[in-house]
């Protein structure tokens, strides 16, 4: 697979130019981008997918919900319906996708949304009765079409922008120099002790001058289900199935794992079929299944024979949390009052 990778070397240089002169064209002005009187954080990263982005979106959901009706839109990735939908009562992960979907479950007093026409969507958002004053957009980094106020991009620690290459070789979905038109930077899924030093050189390799901040997957204590919850230690001394859907699942499996655990992996997104819930309870036999929050929204309702639980998780910053803060109230406060 890394041999191919390297094979594909000159095509990762042809797809480079191509978003390079899509960036150049936005850059310029002869391709249009379109501007919004209202906060527009995009949330998004140059890479494939694993940094992180919901958790992200539901720091700021806490964040700014206590101050402002908020809203999120995202494509909705996988979903099988078209066009624009607005979250309501009679959705679910088909039709929204699983993340908005979580979301959605999650913060009910939040406006959500998907479009892949980001444009469209904020049009639509901004047509409501009860118009959202600020909009999260979420995986929106290389959607030039709409110009949000602020950017916020994403690199995993273990998975550096700064360090990729372009697709097909490398992860990158556009030239490194795209980090240039971010506001601000967080290095996702660091160790919780890394160190100043680290945290330093880290900061020299990106060599921006934005803030960079470092946030940690935050892993509850519990796992849940719709009547009952328990205590991570107390599941750990009983056998159970890890089951996981996502980018990269190791440190879940890693935070849960012990004695004769069963593992079963899916691709991130995946939409599960009759077979899959076949070989899901096959695998569990009498065990507990405990699943990844995202994967939960899909399997709770598929009246499996094996008692189902989802961890939740949550991105926590190792410092500077009240300066990250204070920038993001003070941009969309700033915004609203100059509107």
């Amino acid at each position: 697979m890394i041999l191919l990778r390297y094979l594909l070397f000159p095509f990762a240089i042809l797809y480079g130019w191509i978003t390079s002169v899509r960036n150049f064209l936005y850059d310029r002005g002869i391709l249009k981008s379109y501007s919004f009187a209202i906060p527009i954080i995009a949330v998004g990263n140059l890479t494939v997918g694993g940094t992180g982005k919901t958790p992200q979106i539901e720091y700021l959901i806490r964040l700014l919900s206590l101050h402002y009706k908020v809203a999120t839109l995202s494509r909705g990735y996988k979903r099988k319906s078209e066009g624009f939908v607005l979250a309501d009562a009679n959705s679910s992960a088909e039709i929204l996708g699983d993340e908005p979907f979580q979301m959605h479950q999650k913060f009910p007093n939040t406006t959500v949304a998907v479009d892949a026409n980001r444009k469209n969507g904020i049009e639509q958002l901004l047509h409501l009765t009860e118009k959202p004053e600020v909009i999260l957009l979420d995986d929106a980094f290389q959607h030039r079409k709409v110009k949000a106020g602020f950017y916020i991009m994403l690199t995993a620690y273990n998975d550096l922008y700064c360090n990729d290459w372009m697709l097909p070789t490398g992860n990158l979905r556009e030239s490194r120099n795209g980090a240039r038109r971010a506001n601000m930077i967080i290095v996702t899924k660091c160790p919780k002790d890394i160190s100043e030093i680290a945290q330093q050189n880290i900061k020299q390799k990106i060599g921006l001058e934005v803030p960079v901040y470092f946030s940690f997957i935050d892993y509850d204590e519990s796992v849940y289900n719709e009547t009952e919850s328990k205590s991570v230690a107390e599941i750990k001394s009983v056998d159970k199935l890890l089951l996981a859907g996502i980018a990269k699942p190791e440190p879940f499996f890693g935070y849960l794992q012990s004695g004769n655990d069963t593992q079963l992996v899916f691709p991130d997104h995946h939409h599960f079929t009759e077979n899959d819930y076949k070989t899901i309870e096959d695998k569990a036999n009498t065990k507990l299944i405990i699943t990844t929050e995202k994967d939960y929204v899909r399997l709770k309702n598929q009246h499996l024979k094996a008692t189902v639980f989802y961890l939740p998780i949550k991105s926590s910053f190792i410092l500077d949390s009240d300066h990250f803060d204070k920038t993001i109230l003070n941009y969309v406060g700033t915004s609203t009052r100059n509107r």
